[in-house]
């Protein structure tokens, strides 16, 4: 499959679909965090008519997440252009779409997601409810529930719940960042395992 994982850096889900044997590449207005050449950075409405067979979109939250709404008031606009962007997303002519991206306006904007995740489902020790939008793909099935820890709190949070992540400037980029057993599940559970030449090579 040829396959457009659009707004990611990190490589991960492209990672995960190029060990499969599928024609994937990441595209993101920042470089690949692990400098690999299948990549396009710029903007990914720049490759809308490449004949993809799937596309996988992570667009930013900045505008969008709830977790965010304290500061909306006076952002209309951003909100307006990143909601217009997740609109071109959605409804690309692509056969198979995926969208995620946090609980998030998405919801009462433009419709409601097909599904919501966690990385515990997938073997992850944290908490981090994300939605799916999805096209012509089935709902992803866990791989890997774990328990909740005796602590009563995920590996990511604090006593009350909150995100422990402290500040930094690479906060958001770690925050954004797929996990790999996310990523593996989209693999396995959206394409079938090809056997190609199309490995990762950075």
């Amino acid at each position: 499959m040829k396959i457009l994982v659009a707004c990611e850096y990190s490589g991960e889900v492209r990672r995960a679909m190029r060990e499969r044997g599928h024609d994937a590449i990441s595209c993101d207005l920042l470089p690949p965090d692990d400098g690999s050449q299948f990549h396009y950075q710029g903007d990914c409405r720049d490759l809308l008519n490449e004949g993809w067979d799937m596309r996988i979109c992570f667009p930013s939250c900045q505008h969008l997440a709830v977790s965010g709404a304290r500061w909306f008031k006076g952002k209309e606009r951003e909100q307006k252009e990143s909601l217009d962007f997740v609109r071109c997303l959605l409804d690309a002519p692509i056969e198979k779409i995926s969208l995620e991206n946090p609980v998030s306006v998405i919801s009462s904007k433009i419709r409601k997601p097909s599904q919501i995740i966690q990385p515990y489902e997938f073997g992850h020790p944290e908490s981090k409810k994300t939605c799916l939008w999805l096209k012509n793909l089935p709902l992803l099935k866990p791989t890997n529930i774990l328990p909740k820890p005796a602590s009563g709190v995920w590996q990511n949070q604090t006593p009350s719940g909150q995100n422990n992540l402290g500040p930094s400037k690479d906060r958001w980029k770690i925050r954004s960042k797929t996990y790999t057993g996310i990523a593996r599940a989209m693999a396995d559970q959206w394409t079938k395992r090809l056997q190609s030449n199309t490995k990762e090579v950075a």
